[in-house]
C-alpha cells in the first residue's frame, strides 16, 4: 500500500436504538436525511473536502443497505488506486473473531488496515453527526501543539451535557479532565466523538486496553481518560460551525426542520461547500395542477397531488390526491394513497399508506411522547382509514 500521511477510520457500525423505528432495519448512519442525503454522506463529504482519501468504514449493524449505498465510494470521490472507502465488518482470525464489543475494540480489530498504509496520523470519525468541517485545521492544531490526541469539541445547552464526553481545558486547549456523560457535569465542553490520534501512541493504547479485563472498550469511557492519567498531551479543539448529534427522533426531527427555516443555521444549498451522496437518478419532480406547495423540500422523482406544508419529501415519493403533509418528513420510495392527512410525522423508506389514513391525530392523554412526533418505519403497509395517535412508533412486533 502507498504511505499516506493521513488515514480516516468512521465508526458506522451502531444501531442507533434511540432512533426507534428508523432504525429497525438500517444502521443509523445508513438514515435518510434532508431529504436526498443520508447520515454518512456529511462525514464522508468531510473527509474528501478535507483532502483525506483513505477512510475505513467500519460496519457491524444490519450493513446491507450501508454497503450497498457507499458501493465503490465513486460518489465522494473516494474510488482511488492506493487509497479510498473500504468497508470493513468485524471478521474470523486464526483463532476465532468477534463483534465490535466496543468503539474502541472496533478500531483495534482494525489496526492491519491502519498500519498497511503507514500513517503518521488516524482520524476517528462518528458516521451519525450533521454537520461540515475540515479536518486539515483540525490536523494543523494538531500538529502546531504537538499533541498526542487532539479532541474536537464545542459548548452544548447544559441541560444536555449528560449525554456527551464532557472536559475540562486550559487557556492553550490542553485537557486537564474527561468525563463521559457525566451525571452531573462539571462543564459543557463536550466531545464530538472526532479524535486525531498520532498513529504509534494508538497502536499501543488500543493494544493496551484490548488486554484491560475491566475495560468496556471504549474511547470516551476508558481509552482518552487512561491516557490523560499517564500525563499524554491531549488537546482540544474548539469547533464553532453547525453540529447536530441526530441519535434521538426529536434531534432527528429538528435538525431536518431546520433547513426549512428562511436563514437555516445549516445550508445545503451553501456552494463553498460540497455535500456528495449516493442518491439515485430519478426523473425530475412532478407537482400536479390540483397540487399545493408551501415551504418544502420535493426531491427527484416525486409527484405531488395534494397539499404539502412545511415538509420534507425524499426521492420518488408520491403523495395522492386529496392529502395533507404538514410538518413531516417523507423518506424515499414512500406513497401516500389519497384522502391521508400527516401532521408532524417520519414515514420511513419504502412504506405503503393506504387511503384515507391519519397520521399524529390529537392525543387525549396528556403530553405525548417524544414531543408529539408520528414515527412509522420502513417497509410498513397502514391499512385503509387507520388513525395513528401523535407521538406513537408504528414498527412490526
Amino acid at each position: 500500500m502507498s504511505k499516506k500521511d493521513v488515514v480516516a477510520m468512521l465508526l458506522a457500525g451502531g444501531q442507533g436504538s434511540r432512533l426507534g423505528a428508523l432504525t429497525a432495519s438500517v444502521a443509523k448512519p445508513a438514515v435518510s436525511f434532508g431529504g436526498k442525503y443520508r447520515i454518512i454522506d456529511f462525514s464522508l463529504s468531510n473527509c474528501i473536502n478535507s483532502g483525506i482519501d483513505t477512510v475505513g468504514v467500519l460496519t457491524q449493524y444490519r450493513p446491507m443497505m450501508l454497503n450497498s449505498y457507499i458501493g465503490t465510494g465513486a460518489a465522494w470521490d473516494l474510488n482511488e488506486t492506493g487509497g479510498g472507502v473500504h468497508i470493513l465488518p468485524p471478521y474470523l482470525r486464526q483463532g476465532g473473531g468477534e463483534w465490535y464489543t466496543g468503539t474502541a475494540n472496533a478500531i483495534f480489530q482494525n489496526l492491519d488496515f491502519i498500519s498497511s498504509y503507514d500513517p503518521e496520523y488516524v482520524l476517528i470519525l462518528s458516521g451519525d453527526h450533521i454537520y461540515t468541517m475540515d479536518y486539515d485545521k483540525m490536523l494543523k492544531f494538531h500538529i502546531e501543539n504537538k499533541a498526542d490526541v487532539t479532541i474536537s469539541v464545542r459548548e452544548v445547552p447544559w441541560e444536555e451535557a449528560h449525554r456527551f464526553g464532557i472536559l475540562s481545558a486550559a487557556e492553550d486547549g490542553r485537557i486537564t479532565k474527561f468525563s463521559e456523560k457525566p451525571q452531573e457535569p462539571e462543564s459543557n465542553l463536550a466531545s464530538m466523538g472526532i479524535y486525531i490520534f498520532n498513529a504509534r501512541l494508538l497502536e499501543t493504547a488500543l493494544t493496551e486496553d484490548d488486554s484491560d479485563p475491566n475495560s468496556s472498550k471504549d474511547f470516551g469511557g476508558d481509552v482518552i481518560p487512561r491516557l490523560l492519567n499517564e500525563g499524554k498531551s491531549l488537546y482540544a479543539y474548539k469547533f464553532s460551525g453547525y453540529w447536530k448529534d441526530v441519535g434521538t427522533i426529536e434531534s432527528y426531527y429538528v435538525a431536518n426542520m431546520e433547513l426549512l427555516q428562511e436563514d437555516p443555521p445549516f445550508n445545503i444549498f451553501d456552494w463553498r461547500v460540497r455535500i456528495l451522496s449516493n442518491s439515485n437518478i430519478y426523473p425530475p419532480q412532478y407537482i400536479w395542477p390540483e397540487a399545493s406547495v408551501d415551504n418544502s423540500l420535493i426531491c427527484n422523482g416525486s409527484s405531488v397531488r395534494g397539499k404539502v406544508i412545511n415538509s420534507i419529501l425524499s426521492p420518488n415519493v408520491r403523495i395522492g390526491e386529496g392529502c395533507t403533509i404538514i410538518d413531516s418528513i417523507i423518506l424515499p420510495e414512500t406513497r401516500i394513497e389519497r384522502g391521508c392527512r400527516l401532521q408532524k410525522a417520519i414515514v420511513g423508506e419504502n412504506t405503503l399508506i393506504r387511503r384515507d389514513c391519519m397520521l399524529g391525530a390529537p392525543s387525549t392523554g396528556g403530553h405525548p411522547a417524544q414531543q408529539g412526533i408520528t414515527v412509522v418505519a420502513d417497509n410498513m403497509i397502514l391499512a385503509e382509514n387507520s388513525v395513528i395517535v401523535e407521538g406513537e412508533n408504528v414498527n412490526y412486533a
